[in-house]
């Protein structure tokens, strides 16, 4: 930035000198006293000034659309090879991609940009969400991941996004934009100013790029992304970046139009001081409440945390009305609450998970010191201003709506299951006969997911076998197991089923055979056979 500084610097005084001199007919020898137009410069103090018109985010009118100033900032190399070619080739044929992708990223792109430019890093990393999320800042991969720039959990923790039953930074636009260019700029050092080895570790993790670079040198190979063996979704990332930034550099070239993006802030980020219901919230804005979880989708229920983070990102234009309505608001007026009295059996977790809050909440809000509450004792408790489905875009209902919305294959049955203490995504599938990424995809969740008691679940488990997990749960304490059962000289369907405490009825649908025809010694039968019960 320095140095940028002083070019700029540099170029004003030379035109600011040539401006106040005529130009002389012919060449004459400087006069001894002239006056050098840089001599009077304060180079301490213009320096100062130009940081500050930078940390103004100077937008110039060569940068009325934000693409521009994107194009501006390249600074990769212009990659050729097959593996970006085939990116290329993908976009191209898929313009509406692009068109919705960059109609999503509008939002946040400015925002992006400006966290780059602070830092001089390339602007062809402000597309990395397209590929990580497509700009989607509730993305949840089957790897843990979330948000647009798709942290797990422990990295997220590392760069200092909180995660809890209230929030989750990794979704938080201004705090992940901060954490994943800390985490880009740290990668980038790591490497030794290599920013595809970056951007592989960002993707694969630097201890796997360090695995693969050492193979290479050891095997005398170059140690460059391009000679490295790494996972094949790594090996198709960079490229996909790489071709990314070329289509948006010359989108002509591929008969691709992109709508001009304003180079100016999509929101303004307002400071609330206290925990606040996001439907109040919205109102105060003058915005839908789906508006003002796009733009704060780091919060996973109906009101911001209580712990913080107390700041609300709303669009510019409602920045004004949102800070005036928001001064006239007392702080404990910004929840509704809800008077209750304690009755016999009632445990503060059982209260907390009635009213949808946490037991933490309860006992800030009612002086409860440890856990004991009484029969008869008064509490209040925080309660939504809206009814739950108004909060469309809260965790709850976005896990719900991919419940609804999940299908399953034909001769499949749809099951509500709730969980119960010691049960997991491997336990339950299992029971079920299908895969455990089947049920997390079904339920919004990544196999790797811990389950939570109570938990609601939809399964699509084949008929035959919810049929008899349904019927074997009303007997109680059954064991099932699935039995390989070849028939032996003088078996019938009729006595397999009464050895085993099944219906002939079961033994036909579990296998293809008829009741009419016979069965025939050495004939292999599959049989579900609750062990308990047999003869």
């Amino acid at each position: 930035m320095r140095n940028r500084c002083r070019l700029f610097i540099f170029s004003a005084a030379l035109i600011l000198a040539g401006c106040n001199q005529s130009l002389p007919t012919k060449p004459e020898a400087t006069p001894s006293n002239a006056v050098d137009p840089l001599a009077s410069i304060d180079w301490s103090e213009a320096e100062k000034r130009c940081q500050q018109a930078q940390s103004l985010d100077y937008q110039g009118p060569e940068y009325s659309d934000l693409w521009n100033r994107l194009r501006a900032g390249y600074q990769f190399k212009q990659y050729r090879n097959t593996r970006v070619q085939k990116h290329l080739d993908w976009y191209a044929k898929h313009p509406s991609y692009i068109t919705r992708v960059a109609e999503r990223g509008q939002l946040y792109l400015h925002h992006i940009v400006g966290e780059l430019e602070k830092r001089n890093m390339p602007l062809e990393l402000a597309l990395l969400p397209i590929v990580e999320s497509a700009f989607d800042p509730f993305a949840y991969s089957h790897g843990r991941a979330s948000g647009m720039w798709q942290f797990i959990p422990a990295t997220g923790r590392q760069y200092g996004l909180k995660q809890n039953w209230w929030y989750d930074g990794r979704r938080d636009v201004v705090a992940s934009t901060n954490a994943a260019v800390e985490y880009l700029e740290d990668l980038h050092r790591r490497f030794d100013g290599d920013w595809l080895l970056a951007l592989a570790s960002y993707n694969a993790g630097g201890g796997n790029v360090n695995k693969s670079i050492r193979r290479n040198r050891k095997l005398g190979k170059p140690t460059d992304f391009w000679s490295l063996k790494l996972p094949r979704e790594t090996e198709s990332y960079v490229p996909q970046l790489i071709a990314l930034s070329q289509l948006i550099m010359t989108p002509e070239k591929f008969n691709i139009t992109l709508a001009p993006i304003p180079n100016q802030p999509q929101f303004a980020v307002v400071d609330v001081g206290s925990q606040i219901d996001l439907a109040q919230a919205a109102s105060l804005a003058d915005i839908s409440l789906n508006e003002l979880y796009k733009l704060n989708a780091g919060f996973n229920r109906w009101a911001t945390d209580p712990k913080g983070p107390h700041r609300l990102l709303v669009p510019i234009e409602k920045e004004d009305t949102f800070q005036s309505a928001l001064g006239g608001m007392p702080q404990k007026s910004r929840i509704s609450w809800e008077r209750y009295k304690v009755k016999s059996g009632d445990s503060l977790l059982a209260i907390a998970k009635h009213f949808n809050t946490t037991v933490e909440v309860l006992k800030d809000h009612n002086n409860i010191r440890g856990n004991m509450i009484r029969q008869g004792q008064m509490m209040l408790i925080p309660k939504a201003s809206q009814p739950d489905a108004l909060y469309a875009l809260s965790e709850t209902q976005r896990i719900k709506r991919t419940q609804d919305r999940s299908k399953g294959k034909s001769g499949t049955r749809k099951v509500r299951y709730t969980v119960k203490s010691g049960d997991s995504l491997w336990s339950i599938a299992r029971t079920y006969k299908v895969k455990v990424s089947q049920v997390a995809k079904w339920n919004g969740m990544a196999p790797k997911d811990t389950l939570k008691q109570n938990q609601k679940l939809i399964i699509w488990s084949p008929t035959d076998r919810a049929k008899l997990v349904r019927s074997t749960q009303k007997q109680g304490n059954a064991v099932i197991r699935k039995v390989a059962y070849q028939v032996r000289k003088g078996d019938s369907l009729a006595r397999i089923a009464g050895k085993f405490n099944l219906s002939v009825n079961d033994i036909v649908k579990w296998n293809t055979v008829q009741k009419s025809k016979y069965i025939h010694p050495g004939q292999s039968l599959t049989l579900f056979v609750d062990v308990t019960r047999t003869n």
